[in-house]
């Protein structure tokens, strides 16, 4: 494994002390993925204090991150490496920190306390790839495994739960048989988890490849986190339009869409609201008119308790709002949505438009997807153009107002009508005539 020659150093350094070292976990399994580490972190027998002394005395700056359970930040060319002393864990009281820690003076031991196979080996140049627990085999086996009983695992940090599902999601993996089901049967443990670190690991999830099998196959682990979606398992949309039941489409949309967390997010919960408003009429048909209102307000009782950012509040529950209203193939539909809605939302309007529609039935809705494609290259086209559809494009601004006699709120009032007038009619944005309308309605 071609280490950074930094990594190299510290476990050079720590090995010519008489110390057991090696780079662990995830940096070892991107290695032999073939993909570039974010963090290498390193493993050693030394203790804090062993660990403290041997960088004093080659003059490497470290910070004393988490002393308590034998880990220091090495600062090695503004880069850090996170050295740990070997340890093994103590009792779980609340699913989720040991009580306290063992420091061991053996690989082996460490290793043992990871949460799967694939995140439990060890590498140094000297003895090679250290893997107790068959990591290897299930990496080329694209298989997540829980090291020892799955049970144990999750029962010690239940947000390893999520990071299993994480896993299977970005890398691909299946999970194996024990260790899937023990992830169903131990789902209520997450909530002793903070919501703050299951939303990191449920956003990781859903810009996975891999979503769309994950959040389908492990539904019941996702509705104890976001119980306003399980009425919309199996909750039949009998249609022309429709070929799934809510849930299933609204992961098979999710999954088409683009790779943004607030993008991904809206799609999870767009029709929340559809299993609340469903009526079924005299032929039999289903209809869910309304759902974007109720679909919106689910969404902002299950951003608020997941404790999003507000800018990712806000973004998600406008897409969730709008996802349903229309935008046509013309330059006035699209620019008086890029006025009220700007450039960047536009185009994400736009593109949740796409894969919803992608999702219904491909028999009814093929020149749909068609047109909003057109509407979307039309839009790239008018911002690239700088075609006129805000404020800060017209010919006149407030002051020019001001001189004609409005005021107050008049004038924002006033430059709102003359956009349209220019939206209707490009050629409209000229100096002169604006001015003209502006000057006959004080007149």
């Amino acid at each position: 494994m071609l280490l950074p020659q930094d990594a190299k150093k510290l476990i050079s350094l720590l090995r010519s002390c008489g110390y057991k070292a090696y780079a662990v976990g995830g940096c070892v399994r991107d290695f032999l993925m073939g993909t570039t580490p974010k963090d290498i972190d390193i493993a050693t027998c030394a203790l804090p204090e062993e660990m403290e002394t041997v960088l004093k005395n080659t003059d490497i700056k470290y910070i004393e991150t988490g002393i308590k359970h034998g880990t220091v930040t090495a600062i090695v060319n503004h880069t850090p490496y996170e050295i740990t002393t070997f340890r093994s864990d103590g009792e779980y009281k609340d699913n989720r920190h040991p009580e306290n820690v063992e420091f061991v003076k053996n690989i082996e031991d460490d290793l043992s306390r990871r949460d799967f196979t694939v995140n439990a080996m060890a590498y140094n140049d000297e003895e090679g790839l250290i893997d107790c627990f068959g990591g290897k085999e299930d990496l080329e086996n694209r298989i997540i495994r829980c090291v020892g009983d799955p049970d144990t695992r999750f029962n010690e940090d239940a947000l390893r739960i999520m990071r299993a599902l994480r896993f299977s999601s970005v890398l691909g993996f299946d999970i194996e048989k024990r260790t899937a089901e023990s992830i169903i049967k131990n789902r209520a443990l997450l909530s002793n988890i903070a919501v703050e670190r299951i939303y990191v690991e449920l956003v990781k999830l859903l810009l996975g490849d891999n979503c769309e099998a994950v959040l389908l196959k492990y539904r019941d682990v996702i509705a104890e986190i976001i119980p306003e979606l399980k009425p919309s398992f199996d909750c039949a949309q009998n249609s022309v339009w429709h070929i799934y039941d809510v849930y299933t489409h609204s992961v098979k949309s999710l999954a088409v869409s683009p790779k943004k967390d607030y993008i991904r997010l809206a799609m999870l919960l767009h029709d929340s609201g559809k299993p609340f408003v469903k009526k079924t009429d005299s032929n039999g048909i289903d209809h869910f008119k309304t759902h974007p209102a109720v679909s919106y307000d689910i969404a902002k009782k299950v951003l608020k308790r997941l404790r999003v950012s507000r800018e990712i509040f806000d973004k998600v529950t406008l897409l969730v709002k709008i996802h349903d209203e229309h935008i046509y193939p013309d330059k006035r539909s699209i620019k008086m949505w890029l006025k009220v809605l700007g450039e960047d939302m536009t185009l994400d309007f736009i593109d949740v438009k796409i894969a919803d529609m992608k999702t219904h039935n491909p028999d009814k809705v093929s020149d749909t997807c068609s047109t909003l494609r057109n509407i979307r290259t039309m839009c790239e086209r008018i911002i690239a153009d700088n075609e006129p559809y805000k404020l800060s494009q017209l010919k006149i601004n407030g002051n020019d107002l001001l001189s004609l006699g409005y005021n107050g709120s008049e004038i924002k009032k006033e430059l709102d009508y003359l956009l349209d007038k220019v939206i209707e009619n490009e050629e409209n944005n000229n100096r002169e005539y604006l001015l003209s309308l502006a000057k006959n309605k004080t007149v």
